[in-house]
């Protein structure tokens, strides 16, 4: 595949790195000795779950929030998001001092919204879906001055996630394909854009829920669309695009060789089997690229690099999954 998409310098990403070393650590990439002997491949976990604030969207918020002017810091900052998002640049808002607004819409877990409040964030809920969250955060932004910090269009936000991408090179430089979880598109398009630029012969595979596959669905149909939300484990991959979507649509579009949407029990799999074989509590997003591994055995080349995208899950859920089936 050829570089066709270059919406900003590719500096950018190593200026980010540099940018965010106050406040984000490298994270690990670990040897996944029981997916690699299931599968008889080599199988690397990326654990961005290792964050203090649970996953990789530390990288985008600070980097974001760190570019602001001085001023833009004092007047501080508003958000909408499913929850990993929101927590992410409350994080970064209180190591820098910033007043911080997080719009929410009610689907997000209970969990989610008290680890917010935790961090002094003040807490909006608006509506039943992400939409809903991000129209009120519009408007509170000119009401109060605030600076919005978007969850994933942004450059700012695809090169702070596109340090994840520099990392794998380094710790993996033989890299063959990447497995990443796809939403919104600021994860995808900043490791995207980093690997595909180093070497555009390594695979990238996006992974969405079968339910509220936004993304995957607009891709098909050429353009970005609107979809009803629905119930999912996945439920950190929820949310629309944005009819005016200026950069991960077509950098998804660019750089993604395939996107494969995944079933609940999949995600159920993935989720389960991190718990057991790694010991680690991850969220549905991160069990999902796990799960199509687990369904998918013999359609990956390899190495293969899992992005572990985050483990904000609650310990209900995990209960639940455990002794319930998921329909």
């Amino acid at each position: 595949m050829n570089i066709v998409y270059q919406p900003f310098a590719l500096k950018e990403m190593w200026k980010a790195q540099k940018r965010i070393r106050s406040i984000v650590e490298e994270t690990p990439l670990v040897y996944s000795d029981a997916l690699s002997r299931r599968l008889n491949k080599q199988v690397y976990l990326k654990l961005e779950q290792t964050h203090p604030t649970g996953s990789f969207k530390i990288r985008g918020a600070a980097n974001k929030l760190l570019s602001l002017s001085e001023s833009d810091r004092k007047k501080g900052v508003t958000t909408f998001s499913t929850g990993n998002h929101g927590i992410s640049v409350a994080y970064v808002a209180e190591q820098l001092g910033m007043t911080c607004v997080v719009c929410l819409s009610d689907r997000v877990p209970k969990e989610k919204l008290n680890r917010l409040k935790r961090l002094g964030a003040r807490v909006e809920i608006v509506g039943q879906n992400q939409d809903d969250a991000e129209a009120y955060c519009y408007q509170l932004a000119k009401e109060e001055g605030l600076t919005i910090v978007k969850p994933f269009d942004d450059a700012d936000i695809i090169a702070g996630q596109g340090t994840i991408g520099l990392e794998i090179m380094q710790q993996c430089p033989d890299v063959q394909h990447v497995i990443i979880p796809l939403s919104g598109g600021g994860l995808l398009s900043g490791i995207g854009y980093i690997l595909k630029s180093i070497d555009p012969n390594i695979k990238i595979t996006g992974v969405s829920p079968q339910r509220s596959a936004v993304m995957y669905e607009s891709l098909k149909k050429g353009q970005p669309i609107e979809m009803k939300e629905e119930h999912t484990l996945a439920d950190s991959l929820l949310g629309g695009i944005g009819i005016d979507n200026r950069y991960t649509f077509p950098m998804t579009k660019a750089y993604m060789d395939q996107g494969r949407k995944v079933s609940e029990r999949s995600i159920r799999d993935g989720v389960l089997f991190m718990l057991e074989y790694h010991k680690m509590a991850v969220e549905g997003a991160a069990g999902a690229g796990v799960g199509l591994l687990l369904e998918e055995k013999e359609k990956c080349d390899d190495p293969v690099i899992i992005v572990i995208s985050g483990n904000n899950i609650d310990h209900e859920t995990i209960s639940e999954l455990v002794v319930e089936p998921v329909r």
